[in-house]
C-alpha cells in the first residue's frame, strides 16, 4: 500500500455477495476498504419472484473471515425458520443484513465511470462525486453479461427478455415461450405455469437433463466427500476439483475450459422435475426465427413447425465480457489483458493494471467454476485477503 492522500485505500465495485465478501475480510485485516452499490441489487430486483437457490444450505452462505454472518447466523439472528431450498427473497434479506454486520464502510451509490490516473484510481459515482483510491476490486456480478440468442435481437424488449432482467409474469401475457434447459429457463418455466401462463419450454438438447440424480454416491460417507465436495458444483470426481481453484489455475487453457463447460452445462434441480409433469417441453429444437405480429412474436422451430407467443423468456444463461461493464473507462478496459472477455487474472485476482483486481465470475476463466456460485466467495475472498497481508507495505 501507498501513502498517497486517498479517499480509501482500497474500493470495492458491487455489493453483492463477492463485493460485501471481500470487504468483510478485507476490514478484518485492517484494510481501509469502502464498498460501493445497493446491497444485493441483482438478486432483489432481477430474480424472478418465487425462485429458489438451486444451491444447497451448505453452499448459500457469504463468506466471513470469522464465520460468524452464515445463513444460520441470520435465521436465528432474525427468527427466520431454516428451509432447505432457501428462496431468493430470503437470500437478500440475508445479504442486507451481512452487509451490516460486515464493518467495511458502505456507500449505496453506483460507480458510473472507473479510471486509473497515475498510480490511483478515481470512481465517479452517479451524482457526480468522485472518490479516489489506491486500489479497486472489481466484484460487479453478471448481470450484464446475460446472454441472449441473436435469433431474439430485433424483437422489442416489451417481447423478449431474459429471465434476470427483473420483468414480472404478469407483463408477459398468457402465453410464454420459455428457451433454455439450465435451472433458470426450467424453474421460470414451472413459475409461469403455476402462475396460469401458458408456458412451453424449448431446448436444444434432445433431452433435458437433472442435478444430482444419484443420491445413492451423496451418502456413502467418506467415500461421498471424496468424490464431491460441499459447493455440489459438477459431477462425481469434477465436484472435487472445483474445490481447488489453486490447482485448476495450472490446468491447460483448453482443459480447463472443457472441466468448465461440463461443471456448469446446462441441468436443473430434481425438485422441478414434478413441478414441471403438466409443461409443455420441446427438446431437440431450437428457434431458426423470431418475428412479431401486431402484439404477437411468431418463432419458427428448425424443424419447421411455428409457435405464436406473447412473449419470449430467454433463460439462456452469461457470457462474461468486460465490455459489458459499462463503468469501466475505455482506456483503463483496454489495458487489461484479457481471455476472450475474461480479464487475465494470477494470484490475488490481479489483473495486469496494476491495483486492479477482478473477483467472482470474470475470475472463473483461470481458476475454475467455483466463483460462478455464492459459495466460492470463501475460496475467493480468503485469496484476496492473503494476497493482500503479503504484500502491505
Amino acid at each position: 500500500m501507498n501513502g498517497n492522500s486517498v479517499d480509501c485505500d482500497v474500493a470495492i465495485v458491487g455489493a453483492g455477495p463477492y463485493g460485501l465478501s471481500a470487504a468483510a475480510h478485507l476490514h478484518a485485516l485492517g484494510v481501509d476498504t469502502r464498498v460501493f452499490g445497493e446491497p444485493m441489487q441483482f438478486w432483489n430486483t432481477g430474480m424472478p419472484p418465487g425462485m429458489l437457490l438451486r444451491s444447497p444450505r451448505p453452499a448459500s452462505t457469504i463468506s466471513d473471515p470469522g464465520d460468524k454472518f452464515t445463513l444460520e447466523a441470520w435465521e436465528e439472528a432474525t427468527g427466520t425458520k431454516p428451509v432447505k431450498r432457501v428462496p431468493g427473497k430470503s437470500f437478500v434479506s440475508y445479504g442486507r443484513w451481512f452487509q451490516k454486520q460486515m464493518g467495511a464502510d458502505h456507500d449505496p451509490r453506483h460507480v458510473t465511470n472507473l479510471r486509473r490516473e497515475g498510480s490511483l484510481f478515481k470512481l465517479t459515482l452517479e451524482d457526480g462525486s468522485v472518490v479516489t483510491s489506491n486500489r479497486v476490486v472489481v466484484a460487479a456480478g453478471i448481470g450484464p453479461f446475460s446472454k441472449n440468442p441473436q435469433v431474439f435481437s430485433d424483437l422489442c424488449p416489451c417481447r423478449a427478455s431474459h429471465c434476470y432482467d427483473g420483468k414480472r409474469f404478469a407483463e408477459m401475457g398468457k402465453r410464454v415461450a420459455v428457451i433454455g434447459a439450465g435451472q433458470s429457463a426450467l424453474e421460470c418455466g414451472a413459475l409461469l405455469h403455476e402462475a396460469g401462463v401458458d408456458v412451453e419450454i424449448i431446448a436444444r438438447i434432445p433431452t433435458l437433463r437433472w442435478i444430482g440424480m444419484h443420491p445413492r454416491l451423496h451418502n456413502l460417507g467418506f467415500i461421498s466427500n471424496t468424490l464431491y465436495s460441499k459447493h455440489d458444483i459438477g459431477p462425481i470426481g469434477i465436484s472435487r476439483l472445483v474445490a481447488y481453484p489453486n490447482l485448476l489455475y495450472h490446468f491447460p487453457m483448453a482443459s480447463l475450459d472443457k472441466l468448465r463447460t461440463r461443471a456448469v452445462r446446462s441441468a436443473g434441480a430434481p425438485w422441478l422435475v414434478d413441478r414441471l409433469k403438466d409443461v409443455k417441453i420441446t427438446t431437440g429444437r431450437s428457434v431458426s426465427s423470431a418475428k412479431e405480429i401486431g402484439s404477437e412474436v411468431e418463432l419458427k422451430l428448425d424443424d419447421g413447425t411455428t409457435r405464436r407467443v406473447d412473449h419470449v423468456l430467454c433463460g439462456t444463461g452469461y457470457r462474461v465480457d468486460l465490455a459489458s461493464y459499462k463503468f469501466l473507462d475505455p482506456t483503463l478496459r483496454d489495458e487489461i489483458r484479457q481471455l476472450d472477455g475474461y480479464p487475465d487474472v494470477i494470484a490475488g485476482f490481479c489483473t495486469s493494471v496494476p491495483g486492479l483486481h477482478f473477483t467472482g465470475a470474470p475470475a472463473a476463466r483461470k481458476f475454475g467454476p467455483l466463483f460462478y456460485f455464492v459459495t466460492g466467495t470463501e475460496w475467493a475472498s480468503t485469496e484476496l485477503a492473503n494476497w493482500f497481508r503479503r504484500h502491505r507495505n
